[in-house]
């Protein structure tokens, strides 16, 4: 976390924004929810480079092997870290800063029709390893876990819980809760498990063989980036001379709360995750490390 002296404002997972410019202080009030502030981002990305890191890593047989999927989480993991305005979020008519990065995403525990679902939250360690080492052991541990496990995890105990809860309690709670999440007093105890409160959550529709560009956000929490990843496909890259390759590639959608930034900060991330995925070692470098790209 940074350290910074707590003011009036706060909250326990982030700062509160001041000396916003007057635009940017009015269009929580004018511009309504979170949903209908959507900015929708598309992105195919060339996996060549990408797959050549990953056999590398892999060639030395390790136990648990090193997949796109840890590489996406860790890429977009240091895209926030080295681009600080998507973790910002808005709650109760305020801007705020996240304190820590968060990546969010679910773990089937089987893969069939009725297998439960895990909810996972990765935090990166700002100033420790590598953020491909730090997503790799974290995932490892995880999934390890609740493919094993019959007992829940994080969150999902309190889920069943409140499950079995009558309709009407179910109301007066989430009013409670709704209330409680504007004026910064929602309960840590609920929020440190919640996927909805993270920096990005990522859904792997790609695991599953399925596509979609989309995916919405939340007025529940304060998550303001959503990743969608489709399946691998072969796509073919032209040449100035209009011949072709056919490269392995990926295609991501992005949704974010386009009051967080303008669209020259939104598009100079995706420029960041780019050159990621055509340099992956970069991924092996210590978290905190900078990556020019102007």
């Amino acid at each position: 976390m940074q350290e910074r002296k707590k003011r009036c404002g706060d909250r326990w997972d982030a700062w509160r924004l001041r000396d916003l410019d007057p635009v940017h202080v009015m269009m929580p009030y004018m511009f309504g929810k979170r949903t209908e502030n959507e900015a929708v981002l598309g992105e195919v990305l060339d996996l060549t480079e990408v797959d050549k890191y990953l056999a590398a890593k892999n060639a030395l047989n390790p136990e648990f092997r090193y997949t796109w999927f840890h590489f996406i989480a860790a890429a977009l993991a240091k895209a926030v870290l080295l681009r600080p305005k998507m973790n910002y979020f808005i709650a109760g008519g305020h801007y705020f800063e996240r304190k820590d990065i968060q990546v969010a995403f679910n773990v089937k525990r089987k893969f069939s029709d009725d297998g439960e679902e895990a909810m996972a939250k990765f935090v990166l360690d700002k100033e420790g390893e590598s953020p491909m080492e730090q997503v790799h052991t974290y995932v490892q541990k995880f999934v390890t876990k609740v493919r094993s496990d019959k007992a829940g995890v994080g969150v999902d105990d309190m889920l069943k819980f409140l499950s079995h809860l009558p309709r009407f309690a179910w109301r007066l709670m989430t009013w409670a809760l709704r209330r409680m999440e504007y004026y910064g007093i929602y309960p840590k105890s609920l929020a440190v498990d919640d996927p909805c409160y993270s920096s990005v959550y990522i859904t792997n529709l790609g695991s599953i063989k399925m596509n979609a560009d989309y995916h919405h956000l939340f007025n529940w929490g304060t998550i303001s980036f959503f990743v969608v990843i489709g399946e691998k496909k072969m796509r073919p890259f032209y040449n100035e001379d209009g011949s072709y390759e056919l490269h392995n590639t990926i295609k991501v959608g992005l949704t974010v709360d386009e009051r967080i930034a303008d669209g020259y900060y939104f598009a100079k991330t995706l420029r960041l995750v780019r050159k990621m995925f055509e340099h992956p070692e970069l991924l092996d470098l210590p978290a905190n490390t900078t990556i020019d790209i102007d």
